[in-house]
């Protein structure tokens, strides 16, 4: 029987009438998260449902091949956009149904900021200190720099970041050279809005790695109805872009070990709580088992390569350099495991060098001209086009028997969504606008595409016959 890939619907197992980019936008909550930062219920700057459902549906024919491979009976997979839009989302959704009420922040605007002289511009600190050391240097009153810092650090998990009038004012005072040469000195990343679309990068790459492990198509056994099932991931992966990605092959079937420092990754304890887990935390990593290690001794890079010996998919984000630090690079894991599919979601890749910038999602956004928005959009792009890298080199690895190292980025994501989002989807609306994530949990018509597992969170991306 040939294995087939349905077209794209708009709705899927939503049992809504949803007929185009908007009404998918209005009804799965993505205008809703979008809009938070405006105070209201806003549609994206590109049709982004439709161009994650793309992506969707091409990891879901890739998948197909590999379950072909691999004699594992899968024929049929089918993807929606509203099941894209769902998993845009779903942090933000496990978030309201959690068992705790969610502390989305009260109010309206956030970055970028905009200079004297008019230039947009992101800045991005992940430590506190950072943080007080940039604005101190603008003479900020102490107050409003510790106010602001919270809702900053938590911009990527509400979508709103209501900073302190006197801190964006500070900004706007100042030329942009001044504010890039006090951030230079305080360790602070900025990056300017680029008016010009990054669009030419290719999405991933993939390259052979090592030598052939054994005939074509060895050493991917199977046991399952799922086309990865029986694979095993190692991931080392913190925030959205990696977790995402081991959250969607978890989805396709394979066993996903995670790895974390010694006494858990700190996410899992950041509020709301879904019982005794982060309920966004959960929202990307159930499923997966979790072994914890210090990356940070021999012994735990010993037991790292010992726990890829048994893996067929390696993948990490760690940050730049770290890899190489750590004896741990595809040729190391390589050498522990032939045949390795050995995947790096990076932030920059190698586009601004050995030493670049913080690689976070509004920056990224920022350098790259992506349509902006306080949602984590790139993260979660990045995730998709990171599992379609890896399941190419899946289908790479059972062809040719040898191990592929599979690159992708935050930037490369972004490039990607730049390219796709030339067209804007203009037919009006015909269904209600979703003002209430708790409420669309709880409605009957998404019964099918979301489950409550603790919180409430999507079924899966695709579906499979």
């Amino acid at each position: 029987m040939t294995s087939t890939v349905t077209a794209v619907p708009w709705a899927g197992p939503v049992d809504l009438p949803l007929s185009g980019e908007l009404d998918v936008q209005a009804a799965c909550g993505l205008m809703h998260v979008h809009g938070r930062r405006f105070g209201r219920p806003t549609a994206l700057g590109l049709d982004y449902a439709s161009i994650v459902a793309a992506e969707l549906d091409a990891i879901g024919a890739s998948a197909l091949e590999v379950a072909r491979l691999r004699g594992v009976p899968v024929r049929t997979v089918s993807t929606s956009v509203a099941q894209a839009a769902l998993l845009a989302v779903s942090q933000y959704l496990a978030a309201a149904t959690a068992d705790e009420v969610d502390s989305v922040f009260v109010g309206v605007g956030g970055p970028p900021f905009v200079s004297c002289d008019g230039v947009a511009f992101e800045v991005e600190a992940l430590d506190a200190e950072v943080w007080r050391r940039f604005w101190a240097a603008l003479d900020a009153d102490p107050g409003a720099v510790a106010w602001g810092w919270r809702p900053f650090q938590q911009r990527f998990a509400t979508a709103t970041c209501p900073l302190p009038p006197e801190l964006t004012g500070l900004a706007a005072g100042l030329p942009i050279v001044l504010l890039e040469r006090i951030a230079k000195l305080t360790g602070t990343t900025l990056v300017r809005v680029s008016h010009r679309a990054v669009d030419d990068l290719p999405p991933y790459r993939v390259r052979p790695l090592g030598a052939g492990s054994g005939p074509v198509g060895a050493g991917l056994r199977h046991s399952g109805v799922l086309p990865l099932s029986g694979v095993v991931v190692l991931e080392s992966c913190r925030r959205v872009q990696g977790p995402l990605a081991g959250h969607l092959l978890w989805q396709l079937g394979a066993s996903v070990v995670r790895i974390e420092p010694p006494g858990g990754d700190p996410l899992r304890g950041v509020p709301p709580m879904s019982g005794e887990v982060s309920a966004r935390f959960h929202a990307l990593n159930r499923g997966k088992r979790v072994v914890e290690v210090d990356l940070g001794t021999v012994a735990g890079r010993r037991e790292v390569l010992e726990l890829a010996s048994g893996a067929d998919v390696f993948l990490h984000n760690w940050g730049p350099g770290k890899a190489e630090a750590w004896s741990l690079r595809a040729r190391d894991v390589a050498r522990v495991r032939p045949g390795i599919v050995y995947a790096y979601a990076s932030g920059w890749g190698d586009a601004l060098g050995p030493r670049p910038p913080l690689g976070t999602d509004f920056v990224v956004q920022a350098h790259a001209g992506v349509p902006p928005s306080l949602m984590t959009i790139v993260d979660v792009f990045g995730g998709v086009v990171c599992v379609r890298g890896v399941v190419d080199g899946l289908v790479r690895r059972i062809l040719s028997g040898v191990g592929q190292s599979v690159a992708s980025s935050l930037l490369s994501a972004a490039s990607w969504l730049n390219a796709r989002a030339s067209r804007r989807c203009t037919a009006p609306l015909s269904v209600p606008v979703c003002t209430d994530l708790a409420a669309l949990g709880r409605d009957s018509r998404f019964s099918r595409a979301v489950v409550r597992d603790g919180c409430v969170v999507p079924v899966s991306a695709w579906e499979f016959g």
